[in-house]
């Protein structure tokens, strides 16, 4: 089975709900609108406060000008916009807004992409890497509107990953002038770190889906609120928005390494 599978038959208040009828694709194993009738997926959506919470803990930090004057960047907005899109689509079930929910997350690849593909670049190139970005996802985005299979959602994002993956590690590794060797270190272990929260998160999703039967009879068992625990789907979003939050953390600290470091390091050995 896969996310594209639909859950929301035989639930009693799947039809009941404010929202209702369900029209999105994907449908996660939280039962529909049993929490309350006004979310379609009580934990499922209210899990998406960790992404909003990480970006409003980067926007307030240290540097921050005031409550009208946070400290914006396109990692920190794309994860804010992560969390109130995928509320949205939990929330409502509804098609329009699954593609809320899926954009954000195709955002969110952007701007990381983004942020390690121009790291230690020139600003020209930096200029052309965005752009190209730029092009590119919104390619992407017409082709999905047309072509909305979300198989073709799942490549687009896993590639994104990959590639921010491949990106950090050549500027942990390869990079010349090397970075810092002590601070390379540390950003790798992070950055190893944070995908290992994301995949643990993962693979909560995936028995959330593939175990659905079994994780519904343990929640009936244990009650509320220990049932919630046993929401895998949300525990995705909680996961996703730490891993995602601290790798943010790395690349806005490799981005403002100044040049010659490494090599200065070097040669101080």
């Amino acid at each position: 089975m896969g996310h594209h599978n639909i859950r929301f038959e035989g639930d009693p208040l799947a039809l009941r709900g404010t929202w209702s009828p369900p029209t999105s694709r994907a449908n996660f194993c939280e039962e529909d609108y049993a929490m309350t009738l006004y979310l379609a997926e009580f934990i499922n959506s209210v899990s998406n406060i960790a992404y909003v919470y990480y970006a409003l803990r980067y926007m307030y930090g240290p540097g921050h000008r005031g409550l009208f004057a946070p400290k914006l960047d396109f990692m920190s907005i794309s994860l804010m916009g992560l969390g109130i899109g995928s509320f949205l689509f939990h929330a409502s079930l509804r098609q329009t807004l699954e593609f809320a929910d899926e954009f954000s997350m195709l955002g969110l690849t952007w701007s990381m992409l983004q942020a390690t593909y121009t790291a230690r670049q020139p600003p020209a190139k930096a200029r052309l890497i965005s752009v190209a970005l730029f092009i590119v996802y919104s390619a992407f985005a017409a082709f999905y509107l047309q072509s909305p299979l979300i198989i073709y959602q799942v490549i687009a994002f896993a590639s994104g990953i990959g590639l921010v993956i491949l990106r950090s590690q050549y500027l942990f590794h390869w990079l010349q002038p090397e970075l810092p060797r002590a601070k390379s270190r540390d950003w790798n272990f992070r950055t190893w770190k944070a995908i290992s929260i994301c995949v643990f998160g993962y693979i909560l999703w995936n028995i959330d889906l593939e175990y659905c039967a079994e994780l519904r009879s343990i929640r009936r068992w244990v009650g509320l609120p220990w049932a919630w625990l046993f929401e895998f789907h949300g525990w995705w979003h909680i996961l996703t928005a730490m891993g995602a939050s601290q790798f943010m953390d790395v690349a806005r600290e490799v981005r403002e390494e100044p040049y010659g470091d490494g090599d200065g390091e070097k040669k101080k050995e």
